[in-house]
């Protein structure tokens, strides 16, 4: 699968412009702030519906400008598809696909798939939990694109029971003060329907865990040859999850015990989280550990070896993807076919790395299908990724 053009309207810096890309190797070359990175954002927006630099769609958006475009000509097989986006912050985003009746904008995941590599990947190893789940949450969406409609069920009920349980925290606080909300037998707010919400948050989280712990199962042994491949001898490697929901995970064999683990340690949790209002139970609040040789890699490893494992994680996700290759028609991403081989997108990472690293990583992205690499000078660039360069220069990006 690869990217044919890529059309831009009122996107970051850019008011319009048009991109020709042909398979292999293309690298945009130019000064820093300029738009390089924009453009692969761009790309990586069509695969994942956000952005790996920002968390809202709004600073997409041309200053001065109500919405952007996102347009992509993309190639699966004899397979050719126009897809879409309109973002439009503050307001629902469009989609449409092959210039049909507009369909909704998690429809298009799928169509397209890419594994970005970024100087921000030192925070899978050095970073916040935070960092890690969506790691993790983004490429199990692009392995089955009717996860991302799990992740927002799960959103929503998480969304829901947390007002539910800051109001009774807020009623307990004020022990019915004036202006406090309305007391009841339950001495805050009304918590009733708090047994469906746990049923539903049980239920989203316990098919979210599952997918987590087969996506760990499967990244690990390819995360250690990846990690070999850029360190020689430095590993091994080892990927384990941390659960909110206490111990019983390993005896967890279905999707209905780990609901059941999750609903019973929401029920255990409900004291301290109306004390607290917030939910303390749950996918929200695990974590995926990394170990490095025989101690954990955030706070132990070094600078170098944190950026090997950083890779090496991005690594294996390009590998496990395309691995699994085209899937078979149904109605996870827009009615279509998953999309084959991802493209791989290098931002701005070789100027981060030493020598060594720098030539390993070239070395094993070089026979992908598409890579698309930005860089500052074109001794950033590898040797080994020679191909199409264009420079990008006031908001112009030409081919040279």
């Amino acid at each position: 699968m690869h990217v044919t053009h890529l059309s831009l309207a009122d996107f970051r810096s850019y008011a319009g412009v048009e991109v020709p890309l042909e398979p292999g190797v293309s690298a945009f070359v130019g000064p820093n702030g300029q738009g390089k990175t924009n453009l692969v954002e761009a790309v990586g927006y069509l695969a994942t519906l956000g952005s790996h630099r920002v968390s809202s769609d709004a600073p997409l958006v041309r200053m001065g400008a109500d919405r952007a475009i996102i347009r992509a000509a993309v190639v699966q097989g004899d397979r050719q598809q126009l897809i879409e986006l309109e973002l439009n912050p503050g307001k629902a985003n469009r989609a449409r696909i092959n210039r049909s009746s507009q369909v909704r904008p998690r429809d298009v995941l799928g169509l397209v798939r890419t594994v970005l590599f970024a100087p921000e990947d030192l925070a899978l190893v050095k970073g916040d939990p935070g960092e890690r789940r969506r790691f993790l949450d983004e490429l199990i969406t692009a392995r089955s694109p009717r996860m991302a409609g799990v992740r927002s069920d799960y959103d929503r009920v998480l969304k829901q029971r947390n007002t539910l349980l800051k109001s009774a925290a807020m009623a307990r606080r004020h022990g019915g003060r004036a202006g406090a909300p309305p007391a009841t037998k339950s001495g805050g707010a009304d918590l009733s329907t708090l047994d469906v919400w746990d049923q539903h948050l049980a239920r989203a989280g316990a098919e979210l865990l599952a997918q987590r712990l087969d996506l760990i199962a499967a990244l690990q042994p390819l995360t250690d040859k990846a990690y070999d491949q850029l360190a020689p001898g430095g590993g091994p490697v080892a990927l384990d999850y941390r659960c909110s929901a206490g111990e019983g995970l390993g005896a967890a064999g279905s999707r209905e015990d780990l609901y059941e683990l999750l609903l019973g340690a929401l029920g255990e949790a409900r004291r301290q989280e109306i004390e607290r209002g917030v939910t303390l139970v749950g996918p929200h609040r695990d974590d995926l550990l990394l170990g490095l040789g025989r101690l954990p890699a955030k706070g132990y490893a070094s600078h170098g070896e944190s950026w090997s494992y950083a890779l090496a994680l991005r690594l294996a996700s390009y590998d496990l993807l395309r691995a699994e290759g085209p899937g078979a028609p149904s109605s996870e991403g827009g009615g279509g076919r998953r999309a084959g081989e991802p493209v791989l997108v290098l931002d701005d990472v070789f100027a981060e790395l030493d020598e060594r690293r720098r030539e390993r990583l070239a070395e094993l992205v070089a026979p992908g299908e598409q890579v698309l690499v930005t860089a500052a000078v074109d001794d950033d660039v590898p040797g080994v990724l020679a191909g199409t360069r264009f420079t990008v220069a006031d908001g112009v990006v030409k081919r040279t």
